[in-house]
């Protein structure tokens, strides 16, 4: 899916007692279990936490600056983790903070970072069937714009 940045971005609005992080090493650990929970419904699966933590802070696109982490007094609820090609890799938002905007808020942190630097389109990926992702992400502005096949893995069982 994709959003065309020059269409304007909406304001960014943080649910209450939401605060806005970057990513550091030392909240690897935190992140990944995010990325873990968000997972177990299905539509992906994360590495375990050393080789995802080696891969992302290794891979060409990393910049800890586009990795939108959202925490409350609990700890993270939210990730929305970017590549410098204006890609959003993951967003997840934990179940305890669901259905309060805050996936929509970390949405449009990242279409006005990347509208900051310049870029005129934000791109990612979603599975067809997770229909609750993409109803999120049509109503922040994205559209399809390209069909792909689903990856063997997805469909076993």
């Amino acid at each position: 899916m994709r959003r065309n940045l020059a269409e304007g971005v909406p304001a960014i609005a943080w649910p209450q007692g939401i605060v806005l992080s970057e990513y550091r090493p030392d909240l690897a650990e935190a992140v990944h279990r995010l990325m873990e929970l968000g997972y177990q419904e299905g539509g992906g699966r994360v590495p375990a936490l050393d080789i995802w933590q080696q891969r992302f802070e290794t891979d060409p696109e990393y910049d800890p600056t586009l990795c939108f982490i959202a925490l409350d007094a609990e700890g993270i609820v939210g990730v929305c983790q970017c590549w410098t090609s204006a890609y959003i890799k993951n967003l997840v938002v934990h179940p305890r903070a669901q259905g309060l905007g805050l996936g929509r808020a970390l949405l449009a942190q990242a279409f006005k970072v990347f509208q900051e630097r310049c870029e005129g389109f934000v791109d990612l990926k979603v599975l067809e069937d997770n229909l609750r992702a993409q109803r999120l992400y049509e109503s922040a502005g994205m559209r399809v714009i390209r069909r792909e096949p689903v990856p063997a893995w997805h469909t076993q069982t």
